[in-house]
């Protein structure tokens, strides 16, 4: 089943959060308003990711709100995390959501493991080789303890659906070798505060944490970026985003979100709490200064 958007079309995707209501289960109700807000801001909608706490749910919640989301039939596209250590289980995650019409996928490096170009490799050819979709690999050594190699990029082009890669090193070095590496792949940033940075290397857009909070401010200055003609709001953009990442995302973001009224709780599953937001000064500058741009 290929992709009925043109993905190119979509420079922001969203990492949706996971809401939850005061019972620690899904918000169905406020999830539905997640993606209403992100569909009416143009952007694309990646879930279950580490903003989403996708590790962090059960597999009956994540096939819910997969099912959930895709019953919403949202006129931007949607993209699913694949992100664990057990290739098996992870191979059955993409049978499951291949029933469903989304429109690509973001496949994490394992975790853990720390295998070399070789596992890497087999990893990722597996992944995409179980689906005709549109794929994004996604390197975020922070998280997985690995970092992709260039040399696996290099390996893997023989997949028409390797479409993308989603750089969250915060290495710019790092970007210009995936370029050399794999010149027609388009590379998204990872990293909100490093896309003014990483739009004139040449990436193709952004994959966001902050555009939960604001997601038209977010999606107008990812467009200027792009374009060359943002207004000089590099340094207030940075102080903003980085308020989002005084503790572990997406603590911050869904606390803010809270204070906005957006979620019913700020709750996050363990081992993540918002209890370690113990100040919510930056947040709330942030946020008057991200929405005075209107």
């Amino acid at each position: 089943m290929k992709s009925q958007y043109d993905l190119s079309n979509y420079p922001l995707w969203t990492a949706l959060v996971t809401p939850f209501d005061a019972q620690d289960q899904v918000d169905f109700d406020t999830l539905t308003t997640l993606v209403r807000q992100q569909e009416h801001a143009g952007n694309g909608i990646l879930l279950l990711g580490s903003t989403g706490e996708g590790l962090a749910l059960t597999l009956p919640e994540q096939q819910a709100i997969v099912e959930f989301v895709c019953n919403l039939t949202p006129n931007v596209p949607l993209m699913v995390a694949v992100g664990g250590i057990n290739l098996q289980e992870q191979l059955a995650w993409v049978e499951f959501c291949n029933q469903h019409p989304i429109h690509a996928y973001l496949l994490g490096s394992p975790l853990y493991a720390k295998p070399g170009v070789i596992g890497q490799t087999q990893w990722f050819d597996a992944l995409l080789n179980a689906t005709d979709l549109p794929c994004m690999l996604y390197n975020v050594p922070g998280r997985s303890a690995v970092e992709v190699s260039p040399q696996v990029l290099k390996n893997l082009a023989h997949h028409d659906n390797l479409w993308a890669l989603k750089e969250a090193s915060g290495d710019i070095s790092k970007f210009e070798q995936f370029r050399e590496a794999a010149p027609e792949l388009a590379i998204y940033s990872g990293d909100d505060g490093l896309i003014p940075y990483f739009a004139q290397a040449g990436a193709k857009g952004l994959v966001s944490v902050a555009a939960n909070a604001w997601p038209e401010q977010t999606a107008e200055f990812v467009r200027r970026a792009l374009a060359g003609t943002y207004p000089n709001l590099f340094t207030t953009w940075t102080q903003a985003v980085n308020s989002l990442f005084s503790v572990a995302n997406p603590i911050p973001v869904k606390v803010l979100m809270h204070q906005q009224g957006t979620l019913a709780t700020p709750n996050l599953r363990p081992p993540l709490t918002h209890l370690e937001l113990q100040c919510n000064a930056a947040i709330e500058r942030a946020n008057d200064t991200i929405l005075s741009w209107n």
